[in-house]
């Protein structure tokens, strides 16, 4: 099978179809379900940022129609089918990561429990700005993203090389074209996957979206699958992220954790 990350124009639901691998990580941003406010406190509610101009196309709009109505119960299923079995060994069952919204948080550790998936603890992403600079001069205003790591009974596979890991994550973004809204950057999925896989492991990403988790996943030498809905982003996702991916998968593989936190050695 081809090394090169592998996009399925297909809902995830129809895996069987596919025949792809059972995954150690599986890594998804999810819906938000913020429905028509989803540009609410972003400048992008008006015409190029500015509310003297007056509204732009996307002003009471949803990032896109399945925003409204994600099935957390079917994803969830999804993940405990295709997420590896747990080992016999220590330090090698696979894990689960959900970014989502804050108010997400319980609902998903709660979906995790009925799906075995029992242990979850949250991760905070950092960022230096806020998007919401329309509600500024209104309240104190978010610069945060969040996600969920979930597991079922050992602990996952666990790289930190020996530096400790702590439960924030400084924000870094990248240079890649911005074809969906809620594109996350390779420096955070990179950290992510470097920390629960080791080179040839298989990612997952069920609703993939822009693809930069699968082209983070091929550039540090893991094989990389995912699906995406939407025609038109999976074809952008194709051309424009993982089409532009040329990495020498020896060099990958040997590449080390990037390192977007301060170095605090594990005391010995």
């Amino acid at each position: 099978m081809s090394r090169r990350p592998i996009l399925i124009n297909d809902h995830f639901q129809n895996f069987k179809r596919h025949n792809i691998p059972k995954a150690q990580l599986i890594i998804a941003d999810i819906p938000y379900n913020v429905g028509i406010n989803a540009y609410g406190s972003s400048p992008e509610w008006y015409v190029d940022g500015d509310n003297k101009n007056g509204e732009s196309d996307k002003a009471g709009k949803a990032f896109f129609d399945t925003d409204n109505d994600f099935r957390v119960h079917e994803y969830m299923h999804f993940c405990s089918r295709l997420l590896k079995p747990e080992p016999k060994e220590k330090g090698e069952a696979g894990a689960m990561i959900v970014f989502c919204s804050y108010q997400q948080l319980p609902m998903l550790a709660e979906a995790g429990i009925k799906y075995g998936f029992p242990n979850s603890y949250p991760l905070i992403f950092i960022k230096s700005s806020s998007s919401q600079v329309l509600k500024a001069n209104m309240k104190i205003v978010g610069a945060t993203e969040y996600a969920l790591v979930l597991y079922r009974g050992r602990l996952p596979k666990f790289r930190n090389d020996n530096r400790m890991q702590l439960n924030w994550i400084k924000w870094q973004t990248d240079r890649l074209p911005k074809i969906h809204p809620t594109q996350k950057p390779l420096p955070i999925l990179k950290h992510l996957i470097g920390l629960f896989t080791d080179p040839g492991d298989v990612v997952i990403d069920p609703v993939a979206g822009s693809g930069t988790t699968l082209r983070a996943a091929y550039e540090m030498g893991r094989r990389a699958f995912g699906f995406e809905i939407k025609k038109d982003f999976a074809a952008r996702a194709q051309r424009e992220i993982l089409d532009t991916a040329d990495v020498d998968l020896f060099t990958a593989a040997a590449t080390p954790l990037p390192r977007i936190q301060p170095e605090l050695e594990v005391a010995a």
